[in-house]
């Protein structure tokens, strides 16, 4: 008899829609992706949703093809993660009242901006933890029961993505607590649904069911869902849900180990046992969401990063062909620490209003594209070691290290300035898929095959380069 050790994440992104075989060592056993993008919603066209069914139909045909690629003995679960605010109202009898508002729809913005007439931001950063963004959940409800009040009469459900795909596979209609920390609507006190939010707005808090923790088997594949999808029917379903939470997780983070993911914009979190959400929390931008693993919270903060090295690329170094990147970092180690009297303010986008900025200051008529380019990555060391110190107040304890990943950890310049600005160890994590990894941890649990989540973690060899200050 096979051992049971491979998981199968169905992983809903903005861009690809993938599913992926992992075994119990971290290895990706199978996996394939199709493209995903939001569509202009069929009652209003210039808003923007996503087509459930079309990216169900994707989901099923990758996961046909993976299951096909794999020893189906082995398998022992089935989960899904996507991003986070998203969903929908569903009947009683399991039928989609709306499509899925995206979370790159403009229709919530005033919702955002008047949210006042129901609740002040300040209660509810104080209760949720979460930034007032235009896309959290909470908007996406006030405008369904201002605009289209008799489908959240007739609905019995509000289900985020993750937990659509679940019923698909399952039947069965049940939220995660991850999914709801990022709505603006739970309470980070009690890790539920926050009646004193949804009551304001009027929005019955019922819709939400009983909260999932996450390793939680929800249901099992369906025979429908079984013949869609080749996972053999009875195979459990596990709860996951948010795709950053299990990023964390899978990255090998522990209890306030701060862990950075370096891409186009960079997402500085840690998971801690304690937090703030007061004016200077939410001055500071920080949003704070519920743990994958309860009794613990996700402090964050972000900023664009490589999407301000890429405009540096483009713009003063478009000339130079290959290995672009190589050369742009060998150039500016040439440069003194302080680039020379360049001084860069990064701040390229204002997060929560939108409004563009930065610049360049220092220079002379020696100055070189070097120096620019030197003075962008200390700026961004700068801002990621005021994020360490944010982050470290709010939820009360002293970093020790800090954990990096995705593209931006493999600048080597820019690795070193992180530790010097920051006076910590960082350590860069060699491990492209750490969210389907930490979803995948739970699903082993669930199944039997570890102890706990981190038990199953144990099992995975994390590469690991220390750079020190």
């Amino acid at each position: 008899m096979s051992e049971k050790d491979i998981v199968i994440v169905f992983d809903c992104g903005a861009t690809n829609v993938r599913v992926i075989a992992i075994d119990s060592r971290g290895n990706i056993v199978a996996s394939e992706s199709f493209g995903n993008n939001s569509l202009p919603d069929p009652f209003y066209p210039s808003y923007r949703i996503w087509d459930v069914d079309d990216i169900w139909q994707k989901m099923s045909l990758a996961s046909r093809r993976v299951v096909a690629g794999i020893d189906i003995r082995r398998l022992s679960g089935v989960t899904v993660t996507t991003f986070g605010v998203d969903g929908t109202l569903f009947d009683k009898r399991g039928k989609m009242l709306y499509p899925v508002i995206s979370w790159q729809c403009e229709r919530t913005r005033p919702v955002m901006e008047n949210i006042d007439r129901y609740i002040t931001v300040e209660e509810l950063y104080n209760i949720s933890g979460v930034l007032p963004f235009n896309f959290n959940t909470i908007n996406k409800l006030i405008w369904l029961k201002e605009n289209k009040p008799d489908l959240v009469d007739r609905s019995a459900m509000f289900l985020f993505m993750p937990s659509i795909f679940s019923f698909f596979l399952t039947g069965e209609m049940i939220n995660d607590a991850t999914m709801t920390g990022t709505s603006m609507f739970s309470s980070l006190n009690d890790r539920n649904i926050s009646s004193a939010i949804l009551d304001r707005t009027g929005f019955p808090a019922d819709r939400f069911g009983k909260i999932a923790e996450p390793g939680t088997i929800t249901g099992r594949v369906t025979a429908e869902a079984s013949d869609k999808t080749g996972i053999p029917a009875g195979v459990p379903v596990v709860a996951t849900g948010h795709d950053t939470q299990f990023a964390i997780f899978g990255s090998g983070a522990g209890r306030n180990q701060p862990v950075l993911s370096s891409g186009t914009w960079e997402i500085l979190m840690v998971r801690s046992g304690s937090y703030l959400t007061g004016e200077e929390q939410l001055a500071a931008g920080i949003t704070t969401e519920l743990d994958s693993v309860c009794g613990l919270y996700d402090i964050g903060k972000q900023w664009i990063a490589s999407g301000i090295l890429e405009w540096a690329r483009k713009t003063l170094f478009n000339d130079m062909g290959d290995d672009v990147y190589e050369k742009m970092i060998a150039g500016a180690e040439t440069v003194p620490p302080g680039s020379n009297g360049v001084k860069v303010n990064p701040k390229f986008y204002e997060e929560l209003k939108g409004i563009p900025g930065g610049s360049i200051s220092g220079l002379t008529m020696e100055s070189t594209r070097y120096e620019i380019y030197r003075a962008i990555l200390e700026a961004l060391a700068e801002k990621l070691a005021e994020g360490v110190k944010t982050l470290e107040k709010a939820g009360g304890f002293r970093a020790e290290n800090i954990l990096c990943v995705g593209g931006g950890s493999r600048n080597r310049l820019w690795n070193k300035l992180r530790a010097n600005y920051t006076g910590l160890p960082v350590k860069i994590i060699d491990c492209k898929e750490t969210t389907v990894l930490g979803a995948s941890l739970f699903v082993q649990y669930a199944c039997g095959n570890a102890a706990s989540p981190e038990e199953a973690r144990k099992k995975i060899n994390y590469r690991t380069e220390v750079i020190n200050p």
